[in-house]
């Protein structure tokens, strides 16, 4: 297929998947607003359609919380109850915090949202339409950002926590099991039909375990820092964290605001990830209630390299591991979700193994920002070689390229459209 079929493809299950200003990630199984799926998607149509762009992320952000929370799901009301778990669950609506009118999630997802503005200013055709919607969108971005340098810095180093393994957006990584297995057991609250590449399983029911819990303390900052159970400093949240702290500095001044505050936060965050979860090889992720970092190397690890300034010696060492046989030297395509050699690497299960479109583009995107052009290359030629192989899945096998999971997902066939728009530039 021909780049040119290839987009018009794209931008068909795109539109199919539209619902109302949002897109949905893929229809059926998921047929609400994530947040990390709309931010991609956002990122995906910039170069192509400016103002759609900011359509999806305003549409994200009317569900933001007035701590500066943005939540993982916007429900959209017409077919929330066939979800689970769905808005009676979170019970966002008896919140004072909650956004009125519109009923979320209680969790968050990684900040990717500053890097997409700045994506969507770069490269807008009507420079006037995006900067109005720079300055309308920056002061939810800064209390988002306030947010988690408040609340979300359990561990008082400078990183924010995730408090859930679906806050990573890589729900099902094997660096969570150590943090839930350490759990007590629990009773069986998460019931549905197994799809492929989730099986049913404790961890499932911990996760709303969990998520009940914080529920059930009024969504409290103080209790997340004393009592709650799972509290996880993650290098790739923190890696996109830093990458938008650092597009802040860039629409700052579109705001008529000082990009100071950004610049101290970025340098905060870099410290924090070089003192707390650097291993001497890569990064990994910390379980603060163990006091541990985690073991398992996953492509979360190189979520640091989104940073510009991060130090050349560890650039290139976090290079010489993605290269090697424990990610890329061994496999088919393109980037696997945890390292080959891993005794949880799987090459069926969500985040096990399989590779994603989303954290292949985050990785060309870190190439790019150090100058590591073969690198960003062979990343975009090899991630448009899966999607003409086998479509715009939410995985792929790491291995043979073949799809997995939902079809015609949404941030697959966004983020096509951004590397196909390379190519033209190229």
């Amino acid at each position: 297929m021909d780049d040119a079929a290839l987009g018009r493809e794209a931008w068909s299950v795109l539109d199919a998947n539209r619902s109302g200003a949002a897109t949905v990630p893929a229809p059926g199984l998921y047929p609400h607003q994530w947040n990390w799926d709309s931010t991609f998607v956002a990122i995906g149509v910039s170069r192509c359609d400016t103002r759609r762009a900011g359509a999806e992320l305003i549409s994200l952000l009317d569900g933001q919380w007035r701590t500066g929370m943005v939540p993982h799901i916007v429900f959209h009301q017409a077919r929330a109850d066939g979800y689970f778990p769905g808005p009676s669950v979170w019970c966002s609506q008896d919140h004072p915090d909650a956004p009125n009118g519109v009923l979320t999630s209680g969790l968050t997802q990684p900040p990717l949202h500053a890097l997409a503005v700045w994506w969507m200013w770069r490269h807008a055709t009507d420079r006037d339409e995006a900067e109005a919607l720079v300055r309308r969108l920056y002061p939810m971005l800064v209390a988002q950002h306030d947010y988690l340098a408040t609340t979300r810095d359990l561990g008082g180093g400078g990183l924010a926590s995730i408090v859930h393994p679906w806050e990573s957006g890589m729900d099902d990584s094997p660096v969570w099991d150590a943090p839930l297995d350490a759990l007590a057991p629990v009773s069986h609250a998460y019931r549905r039909e197994p799809v492929p590449g989730h099986p049913l399983d404790s961890h499932h029911d911990r996760y709303v375990w969990l998520a009940l819990r914080y529920r059930d303390s009024g969504y409290d900052g103080a209790y997340l820092r004393e009592d709650h159970p799972f509290a996880v400093e993650d290098p790739m949240f923190n890696g996109i964290w830093l990458a938008s702290c650092q597009a802040l500095t860039e629409l700052a001044p579109l705001a008529g605001a000082d990009p100071g505050p950004h610049r101290e936060a970025a340098e905060r965050i870099r410290a924090g990830l070089l003192e707390r979860l650097w291993s001497g090889e890569a990064f990994h992720a910390l379980d603060l209630r163990a006091g541990r970092l985690s073991p398992v190397c996953t492509v979360g690890g190189f979520g640091p390299m989104l940073d510009p300034g991060l130090p050349a010696d560890l650039v290139a060492k976090l290079v010489g591991v993605l290269e090697s046989a424990r990610f890329m030297g061994a496999a088919g395509y393109p980037v696997p979700s945890c390292e080959i050699r891993a005794a949880q690497f799987d090459r069926s299960r969500y985040w096990r193994g399989p590779s994603w479109v989303n954290t292949n583009w985050l990785l060309r995107r870190a190439a790019t920002v150090h100058g590591l052009t073969g690198l960003a290359g062979l990343l975009g030629a090899c991630t448009l070689r899966l999607v003409r192989q086998s479509g715009f899945r939410e995985c792929f096998d790491p291995f043979d390229g073949s799809g997995r999971g939902s079809r015609d997902f949404s941030w697959s066939a966004a983020l096509t459209l951004d590397l196909l728009a390379d190519n033209v530039d190229a």
